[in-house]
């Protein structure tokens, strides 16, 4: 009953793929909790992430990755797996490519229920998360120059704001930086990650203190 009424709401709480637009503006953004921070105007490059929803019968999961600590950027980073849209891209044939690129996650396995708030990070990338619902656990293989490993987080943990918190770094230059995170297990969730799974908690069930019902409708 709960993996139905999940998949009911976010068919219905999403927008859908059509609705996408290369020139949209960001809904939200690392800027959110660093108000007083530089934003240079600058054209943001998109990107596409996919929030792939995991149907198992004990509850839903969702599949993240664990960055590769070889990477030029976001080393050993917690993400979903995705990237940059290439020319002509629309957000879903990049998140699915990247998807694919990533961890072998084929997309006919993939039924995509829409799409979330766009994100805009603080190095210039405008994000679409594309949500996808998984019948089953999916095979996967993790490309090892992107990715060190692929993992499964409790849908019901990441929708639950009790596991959301503001954690902090100061750089060596400008003022602290402030950004979300949500710790599993060994695993540290957090910035734009946690900031689009705090964002879909947020278009899925609205103001928090009146949504304890419906979360628990869902929950597994």
């Amino acid at each position: 009953m709960s993996l139905v009424s999940l998949r009911e709401r976010l068919i219905e709480r999403l927008a859908p793929t059509s609705a996408w637009r290369p020139n949209s503006l960001p809904a939200r953004s690392d800027f959110d909790l660093n108000p007083e921070a530089p934003r240079p105007g600058r054209r943001l490059r998109p990107a596409a992430v996919l929030v792939p929803i995991i149907a198992r019968p004990e509850g839903a999961t969702a599949l993240m990755t664990r960055r590769s600590d070889s990477l030029a950027s976001h080393t050993g980073q917690i993400a979903f797996p995705g990237g940059r849209l290439d020319p002509g891209d629309t957000d879903l044939e990049a998140a699915l490519r990247e998807a694919w690129a990533e961890v072998a996650l084929d997309p006919a396995a993939v039924e995509v229920l829409g799409v979330g708030d766009g994100y805009e990070t603080v190095t210039g990338f405008l994000v679409t998360p594309v949500v996808g619902w998984l019948k089953e656990p999916p095979e996967v293989s993790p490309s090892p120059d992107e990715v060190a490993e692929v993992f499964e987080a409790p849908w019901d943990f990441l929708m639950d704001p009790a596991n959301h918190r503001r954690d902090f770094y100061d750089p060596e230059a400008g003022p602290r930086r402030w950004f979300w995170a949500m710790p599993w297990r060994e695993r540290y969730i957090w910035g734009a990650t946690a900031a689009i799974v705090r964002a879909l908690r947020a278009r899925l069930y609205g103001d928090e203190a009146e949504s304890a019902t419906a979360v628990d409708e869902d929950a597994a």
